[in-house]
């Protein structure tokens, strides 16, 4: 199915997709032996020309990447501009239960500038990814919340070193751009740009956050399974002036004034089109249960891609009808298969998707973080003695304009971000304030909703790559200041 809905990429003669882990599993047996063939095996790799595309010639190739362990694997799509050294790297992750095809419309226009290779990963336990057993051990809270995501950020990074990429630049989608901030903080160093579109967990909610308290009871997030996608893409948003989606500074920080005090007054998501609702008790009962939505899929059996279709007939009606077919059964491809790391859900979020450990508390230490030493023996700069401190990265929040996802959450973590760059700087020298890289900045995706990436995709592409010649030029300026220093030295 995955092969289906890449062919939809411009100038692609043959969509490029392994096949080994294309049907869905029917057991973990069946899932260990299609995998016996590992990093061996590369299927289906396919190369374009200049003759049929005009931004070429490019490279396309899917893998299947063997991890350390038991069942674990990476499902990879790249993208190579042939004849060209490769000096940037753009991973992107998806969101919760997706998949990489869901990108479908980035790959082909994020991958025109010359320099840049683009992967996409599948998460393990989603998406055609190995999909291990997912148990967590700890007891109490924060235990299990650091657990449950070092699950997924330890696999991206075991990826990195195996790809012997040093430093990239970071996209992550919804649980993708939380998971994103996670492997930030624990393994700093290795980012030069994060970008969060639409990032599920910024916002503090009370309930969400305490073990004594009850659980939320409700939330924006059923907007995702009843806006009616055509009033999403054909409207615009009153309470969002145009100059704000245009990024004029000053009425931008007004909207940012009024969105943080929807924050501070419990408003939040009084900014956007949508309201929160109350959620069904049963709802609130297999969350709590950790019976995941997709096990619901897997229990009705033949019910089952009618039982979605619900989802991705209103998701996917802006979609050529071939298109949004094609997506229909990528999601019941996945969500049918065995479950794995789906059950990340109930132990980083509380029923509405408040996060447990909400982002805003902890992002604006993205980029602060001590580099551990090769003599620490470790990877996480939690307690940490030796090594180099961070400089700052830059951080963009990426929200659609009729986004369920609070947009005040993300102004208030730009604030926070801010903030924490001007305390750091007080006492810094002249030199360490010329060295500094840290920045935040939040941009608007108009006439799109949570998934910016689809919705408004020819302006998320855009903006995707006016940041990613963002990093081109920070990375010259850093490049031409070691050389002055390496003359004076």
């Amino acid at each position: 199915m995955e092969h289906t809905v890449l062919s939809f990429i411009p100038y692609l003669r043959q969509p490029p997709s392994h096949t080994h882990t294309e049907s869905a599993p029917a057991s973990t047996s069946d899932l260990a032996s299609s995998m016996q063939v590992g990093n061996a095996h590369i299927a289906s790799s396919m190369s374009t020309n200049s003759v049929t595309d005009p931004h070429g010639p490019r490279s396309w190739h899917s893998n299947l990447i063997r991890l350390s362990g038991k069942d674990r694997a990476l499902n990879e799509l790249s993208v190579t501009r042939d004849g060209e050294t490769v000096e940037e790297n753009l991973v992107m992750l998806h969101g919760y239960g997706a998949g990489l095809g869901f990108f479908y419309k980035n790959y082909e226009g994020l991958s025109r500038d010359k320099g840049w290779k683009l992967y996409a990963l599948d998460l393990l336990g989603m998406g055609r990814s190995s999909r291990p057993n997912f148990r967590v051990h700890a007891k109490d809270q924060q235990g299990k919340i650091r657990e449950a995501e070092n699950w997924f950020i330890d696999a991206l990074e075991e990826w990195r070193v195996q790809k012997n990429i040093d430093r990239f630049t970071l996209m992550g989608h919804s649980m993708g751009g939380y998971l994103a901030v996670a492997y930030a903080l624990k393994y700093p160093g290795h980012l030069k740009k994060l970008i969060l579109a639409s990032p599920v967990g910024v916002p503090e909610d009370p309930y969400a956050v305490s073990a004594e308290m009850p659980d939320p009871e409700n939330s924006t997030l059923s907007n995702e399974f009843s806006q009616d996608q055509d009033d999403i893409v054909n409207s615009s948003n009153p309470n969002i002036p145009e100059s704000v989606k245009a990024r004029d500074n000053n009425n931008f920080l007004n909207a940012r004034s009024k969105a943080e005090k929807d924050l501070a007054d419990g408003s939040a998501g009084s900014g956007t089109a949508a309201p929160r609702r109350p959620l069904p008790k049963w709802l609130t009962y297999l969350w709590d249960a950790n019976i995941s939505p997709f096990s619901l899929v897997r229990w009705t059996g033949p019910l089952g891609p009618r039982l979605v279709s619900g989802w991705t007939s209103r998701r996917f009606s802006h979609l050529p009808p071939d298109e949004a077919q094609a997506l229909h059964d990528y999601s019941y491809s996945l969500f049918r298969q065995r479950g794995s790391g789906e059950y990340i859900l109930a132990y980083v979020l509380a029923p509405g998707a408040f996060a447990r450990d909400p982002l805003i508390h902890r992002i604006h230490g993205v980029g602060r973080q001590t580099i551990p030493s090769p003599q620490s023996g470790g990877s996480s700069s939690q307690n940490v003695t030796g090594g180099v401190k961070e400089n700052g990265i830059p951080i963009v929040l990426m929200y659609g304009e009729n986004d369920w996802m609070d947009i005040a959450g993300g102004f208030a973590a730009e604030q926070k971000i801010k903030d924490e760059k001007e305390r750091i700087l007080q006492s810094a020298s002249e030199e360490e304030r010329k060295r500094d890289n840290g920045d935040a900045s939040v941009v608007i995706i108009k006439h799109a909703g949570h998934h910016v990436y689809l919705d408004g995709w020819e302006e998320f592409n855009h903006v995707m790559r006016r940041e990613m010649r963002d990093v081109v030029r920070r990375e010259r300026l850093r490049s031409a200041r070691a050389g002055v220093e390496s003359i004076g030295n």
